[in-house]
């Protein structure tokens, strides 16, 4: 189904692909890799943003976007970092901490806050349920050859030519003080595509076998990702969309597809004609990689849990469920050990798989044509009234007006559905969490351990698959039997969608350059200023408070989502939660080293810290001058949310430096360097033999991060007092990420005085 080439490619013409050998052989004056490079649709948007040029790159964004369970901590951070007004439009929805419901004020004091930010500082503020944050930014926001910054992993815009990247808050607040995101100029996949998807297969069929053949062995690793070919003219923008939003969880940095006449459209239906342009590749363009795929030889798909790379088809999964099933409970055996167990394989009932729940949302399934198919699918027929059921969430206001108006909502709700409001729950874990051992099966963005709401530490356990919202209706209408769509005889009816922003004109306060700093933040007692921060000191003392030796570990382990998401604008409560659903004990030992820090500043040792001073021969003279905290060892941490909670949390709680052998996503290191916390490598080929409660210590690590030294000689000491070097990497640090790191975190810098015009 999809090809991938390693080596470097050129497209000539936008149509033919050379291999990059052959082309400069043939070629009379070929363009080296580099020039042409910048012939890509990425490049040409990139270096239309740049403020640099050349090998590294200093951007600076047309719009920012933020969700209720980001914009609080951003909008303080920045508030204690200088900030006067908003520079450029930065919208504020509504749509995570909207039903995370613990109690009290705290979610819609976390609101009124976002309206009077919006007021104060001159921002655009969406209301509760009116749209999932990047059905807003689709609709209201995106522009052909534009960038956006979002505080969202799947901020992606790139399938009507806007190019998005998700990356923590204190990248927002940079741009918000009108500084640059600062990176390396990225290489450039070229995803190219043929042939027209066959009866049943939806967007998330694509975006699933895509997945599948790239995340594992990092193909697309924070790379851009540039799709072209014949394929595209065959796709609406709807379908577009939905494989652009998974591109997310390939781990790429962004994405761009060429725009066509269905692009235009797109923006003519939604009131923005002005925002089309077209975008091609130049006449000569490089890229560094390639993946190829022939649409219509894509099936329906499942991502069975714990990731949505892992793939098959519906057929595989139909013909062989024991073995598959049983492969998927021993990793969560592996995962969880004997505090919980998963049983898959009880739900095969005479050779079928049985499903328990069925859920299309949020920016991937709750977008107009997968309701209006889901409902076609489902016309006449009826959900049951057994254990499964199907809940539906349209993206949007405006969508839900539409399926409304033409009667798709009225044909969902006669076949048993439930419809409910414009709500990202469901694909973090605050909505629709199924019962212990449930099967799910979701259109909607991820299916991390935990990330549907379950607690494995209180003896829950449950499991989603990602499915296309296709052959979810399909199995709908089969009474829970898992069914591809590709096995139901439907028609999708021509029910064109009729967009109406009128809602959002009577609800959305618009306050983009009309800042009134007279304006009070409306502050609700849960929300609570970021603790100070210590610069770093000479030397660095770390002891590990969790060792994670999982091949991958995501930011929903490091921070859990869920009903954690109403406490993110309180960084004290916050922090309780960090890692508590993976290492229940990192918590308290964390604390415990807090506390060992503070004494130690006055003199006072712990038996521990007293153990590990005599084994590398450290007086209280060089313990004065030395910055001691808690770490974390995990072998490639950070897959999935782009939340900035994952480092902070760490932070707040006394973290001083995480070592890797590598970091999953760049957002995540950006958020460690943000925050203060040095981003420690070593080599894959040294193994990490040491668990929690061992030492690492670092000489002179104050003058080695401001004097650029990428490699680091440490020590490590063990329990049993016995010492041995580690060589550990900072790379690729910018004189920024330095200076940051020395002050202590992106607060300090500014108050420092540096960032500033």
């Amino acid at each position: 189904m999809i090809k991938l080439t390693q080596h470097g490619v050129y497209l000539l013409q936008g149509e033919k692909i050379v291999p990059a050998d052959e082309y400069t052989a043939a070629a009379s004056a070929p363009l080296s890799p580099d020039m042409a490079r910048e012939n890509t649709i990425a490049y040409q948007i990139m270096r239309a943003h740049d403020h640099c040029g050349g090998k590294k790159m200093r951007l600076k964004f047309d719009a920012l976007m933020s969700h209720d369970i980001t914009y609080v901590g951003i909008i303080q951070t920045a508030r204690a970092s200088g900030l006067k007004e908003f520079p450029i439009p930065y919208a504020m929805t509504n749509c995570h901490n909207s039903l995370c419901a613990v109690g009290g004020t705290i979610n819609e004091d976390d609101h009124v806050f976002g309206l009077s930010a919006a007021k104060k500082y001159g921002g655009i503020y969406v209301p509760v349920n009116q749209s999932v944050i990047h059905q807003y930014a689709r609709e209201e926001m995106a522009a052909c050859g534009n960038m956006i910054l979002g505080s969202d992993s799947h901020t992606r815009y790139g399938a009507i030519g806007n190019m998005g990247v998700g990356e923590g808050g204190p990248e927002l607040v940079k741009q918000l003080l009108s500084n640059t995101y600062d990176i390396d100029a990225p290489e450039v996949v070229l995803v190219y595509l043929t042939g027209k998807p066959r009866h049943g297969v939806g967007p998330h069929d694509v975006a699933i076998a895509l997945c599948g053949a790239v995340f594992k062995q990092g193909f697309v690793t924070n790379r851009i990702l540039e799709f072209v070919g014949p394929g595209i003219a065959s796709l609406s923008n709807d379908f577009r969309l939905g494989i652009d939003v998974m591109t997310t969880e390939t781990a790429c940095l962004s994405s761009i597809w060429e725009t066509d006449e269905t692009t235009r459209q797109f923006y003519q239906l939604h009131g923005h004609p002005e925002r089309y342009r077209q975008l091609v590749p130049g006449e000569v363009a490089y890229y560094d990689r390639m993946i190829e795929i022939d649409l219509s030889t894509i099936e329906p798909m499942i991502a069975l849990p714990f990731h949505p790379s892992n793939a098959y088809t519906i057929r595989e999964l139909q013909e062989n469920p024991y073995e598959i099933l049983a492969s998927v409970e021993a990793e969560a055996k592996e995962k969880f050990g004997d505090k919980v167990s998963l049983h898959l394989t009880d739900k095969i009932v005479d050779g079928k798989v049985m499903v328990d729940q069925g859920v299309i949302a949020g920016c991937a399934g709750g977008l107009y044509e997968n309701l209006v198919e889901a409902a076609a699918i489902l016309e006449g027929k009826s959900t049951g009234n057994g254990y499964f059921s199907l809940n539906v969430y349209p993206a949007s206001v405006p969508v839900s007006m539409a399926v409304t108006r033409n009667g798709v909502a009225a044909d969902l709700l006669e076949a048993g559905c439930i419809m409910k409001t414009a709500f990202c729950g469901p694909c973090f874990g605050a909505g629709d969490v199924p019962a212990n051992n449930g099967l799910s099966i979701r259109h909607t963005t991820r299916n991390f351990p935990n990330r549907e709401g379950s607690k494995p530490g209180q003896g829950q356990l449950s499991a989603v698959a990602l499915m296309d919202a296709r052959s979810i209706a399909a199995t709908a209408a089969n009474g829970g039997v898992l069914t591809s769509a590709a096995d139901i005889d439907y028609e999708v009816p021509n029910l064109p969608y009729n967009y109406d922003r009128d809602i959002y004109a009577k609800r959305c306060y618009y306050g983009f350059g009309k800042a009134d700093p007279a304006a009070e933040l409306r502050l609700g007692p849960n929300i609570t200023d970021w603790p100070k921060f210590d610069r770093l000191q000479d030397n660095l003392l770390i002891q590990l408070a969790a060792v994670i030796k999982d091949p991958v570990t995501t930011t929903d382990e490091l921070i859990p989502s869920g009903e954690t998401s109403s406490y993110r604008s309180n960084p004290l409560k916050l922090s309780e939660f960090a890692l508590s659903r993976r290492v229940p004990d990192y918590v308290p030992r964390s604390k415990a080293i807090q506390a060992d820090a503070a004494a130690m500043k006055e003199g006072n040792l712990s038996d521990s810290l007293k153990m590990a001073a005599k084994a590398l021969g450290l007086d209280n003279d060089v313990l004065q001058h030395t910055s001691y905290g808690s770490g974390v060892f995990a072998c490639r941490p950070g897959d999935g949310s782009a939340r900035e909670q994952a480092a902070s949390c760490q932070r707040v709680l006394g973290g001083g430096a995480n070592i890797a052998y590598s970091y999953a996503t760049k957002r995540y290191r950006s958020n460690c360097i943000n925050w203060g916390i040095v981003p420690f490598t070593i080599d894959e080929s040294e193994p990490f033999d040491y668990q929690s409660g061992d030492f690492l210590y670092v000489e002179g690590i104050y003058a080695a991060i401001r004097d650029g030294v990428e490699t680091l000689t440490g020590k490590m000491v063990k329990a049993d007092g016995s010492v041995k070097d580690i060589t550990l990497h900072v790379n690729g640090l910018t004189e920024d990420e330095k200076t940051i790191i020395l002050e202590g975190c992106l607060m300090n810098y500014y108050a420092a005085g540096y960032g500033k015009d």
